[in-house]
Parts: structure tokens; C-alpha cells; sequence
């Protein structure tokens, strides 16, 4: 189905590499819809291992090589999260995005910021090396729990409530915006999809997509809007479905990866970097 053309669609926290990525779905979602500006906002791969990557997750980087591509007039922007540091100098070259620590930008005389939003998660600054440690072991547990992961899925649930805190990370956002005269901020980090206004500023959390709701934002000339994916309003081609091939086929999935990019035939395409 394609969605009306929007200014901005906004999402987070991928994690690509995790057992419960979304990707297959993100990439159903990038191709049935029409914007100007495409914001990730963060956390779109889980850590530095490739080898965690499958099939599905080089798909969605193919997709968003072809979409930063000029002749596409999109904008494609990438905020660096937490999980992404490492990767974003690489990555960025790879699929031909700008990669910001946050993001400004204008739309319908309304300043707009872009940020992750671990910057304003105490545990996640001061405690970096225990946060690293907390998400390989959530990525074993992962593997252990193969009927719908419940384990993984409630040390998901109390890791965005405990370490997370998501009114924190509100309230630090809304600070930060107030302080660059900002009328709109939109976050990812916590997993958790909420609209909060304070004073006039709007606070807004993409939520994620390693859940089974996965979320992400809009912005149009009637405002801010926070949608839930439906698989079933987009449908499902022959080419979207897991071929079954899966994480050890590293040279394959690059193949993969080359040819959904175009990067065999784009010739004329030049990345850009940070």
C-alpha cells in the first residue's frame, strides 16, 4: 500500500545483528511509503559483530543505499546512537549517509532536533563497559529462547523501565530543546513510543523495532504522528520473505547486500562522509 508523502518518516533502534530485528519489516515499510527526509535515529545495528548480520539485515542497508542515492531526492540522514558507535564511520561510506550526533532542521516554521537520546540516560553514560556486557548477554538470550522469546523480550521490557528510564529521557530531551530553542525533539533509545509536551515543546520517542509492535514517527503539514507497524497493510512479496539463508554466509549476503544497493551499476554515485 502506498502511504500519502510525508516531510519526514523517523525510526530507531533496529538493532540490526539481533535475533528479534524487525528488518524484513523496516525494509516492507521504506519501500510502500513516500517522504522527503528519512531520519534513523539511532541504534540501527546492535554491536560490531557482521556476523550477527543475516540476509534480511544487508537487505534493509541495500534499501537504504538506494534511497540515499541523489537521483532518489530523498534525504537520508543517520543519528548516531549508542550501540551505532564504531560503526557509523564505516557504515556511512558503505551506504551513502551523513551521519550526525544530532540533527537540525526547519519544516513549516518549526525548529526540529533530532537526537538518540543516551545522552540523557545517566546509567548509560557513567556505566558504558556494564551497558556493553548487559547487551551480549541479552543477544545469548536471545539465541537460547527460540518460541517467541519471552526471556529476551521481558530482559528487554525491565532494561528499557530500569537502566533506560524513559521519563528521564524525556525530561533531559525537553531540557536540551528548550535549550537550543527547539519546538520539537525526537528521540529513540528507550524502545518506548510516547508523545510529552512541556511548555510548549514537544517531546516525541520513536520507539523500536526488536518488539512486536514495532513504531516510528511521520511529520506532515497536520503534525506529528506515531504509527504501529502492520505487516498486513503492506503485504508481502515473494522477494521480502527469508530465503532461509542465514548469519555464516558472510560473502553471500555482501553479494546480496551489492546487488539490492545497485553498486555494481551505480557508477555516478559518490558517498558522503561524517
Amino acid at each position: 500500500m502506498d502511504l500519502p508523502i510525508c516531510n519526514t518518516l523517523i525510526l530507531s533502534d533496529l538493532h540490526l545483528g539481533a535475533e528479534m530485528s524487525h528488518a524484513r519489516e523496516a525494509t516492507q515499510l521504506l519501500k510502500a511509503s513516500r517522504f522527503e527526509r528519512l531520519i534513523l535515529l539511532g541504534d540501527i545495528f546492535a554491536d560490531l559483530n557482521f556476523a550477527r548480520l543475516t540476509k534480511e539485515h544487508w537487505k534493509f542497508l541495500g534499501y537504504i543505499r538506494k534511497l540515499s542515492n541523489p537521483k532518489r531526492h530523498v534525504e537520508v540522514v543517520w543519528v548516531e546512537g549508542n550501540h551505532d558507535h564504531g560503526l557509523t564511520n564505516i557504515m556511512s561510506h558503505l551506504v551513502g549517509v551523513r551521519v550526525y550526533q544530532h540533527y537540525k532542521w526547519d519544516y513549516r516554521g518549526l525548529r526540529h532536533i533530532a537526537i538518540h537520546g543516551h545522552q540523557f540516560d545517566g546509567f548509560q553514560v557513567s556505566r558504558v563497559q556494564l551497558s556493553q556486557l548487559g547487551t551480549s548477554l541479552f543477544l545469548q538470550l536471545q539465541k537460547l529462547d527460540l518460541k517467541g522469546n519471552p526471556i529476551a523480550r521481558l530482559i528487554d521490557r525491565l532494561n528499557t523501565r530500569w537502566l533506560r528510564l524513559s521519563p528521564k529521557v524525556a525530561s533531559g530531551a525537553l531540557a536540551y530543546a528548550r535549550h537550543h530553542g527547539a519546538d520539537r525533539i525526537f528521540c529513540g533509545h528507550t524502545h518506548e513510543a510516547i508523545h510529552v509536551e512541556q511548555d510548549g515543546i514537544h517531546y516525541y520517542n520513536s520507539g523500536g523495532w526488536v518488539d512486536s509492535r514495532p513504531t516510528y514517527l511521520t511529520i506532515d503539514e497536520l503534525g506529528v504522528h506515531i504509527h504501529e507497524f502492520n505487516e498486513h497493510e503492506y503485504g508481502e512479496r515473494a522477494d521480502d520473505r527469508d530465503s532461509g539463508q542465514e548469519r555464516g554466509e558472510a560473502d553471500s549476503a555482501l553479494v546480496d547486500f551489492a546487488d539490492e544497493a545497485g553498486l555494481l551499476e551505480d557508477v555516478e554515485y559518490e558517498s558522503v562522509g561524517r
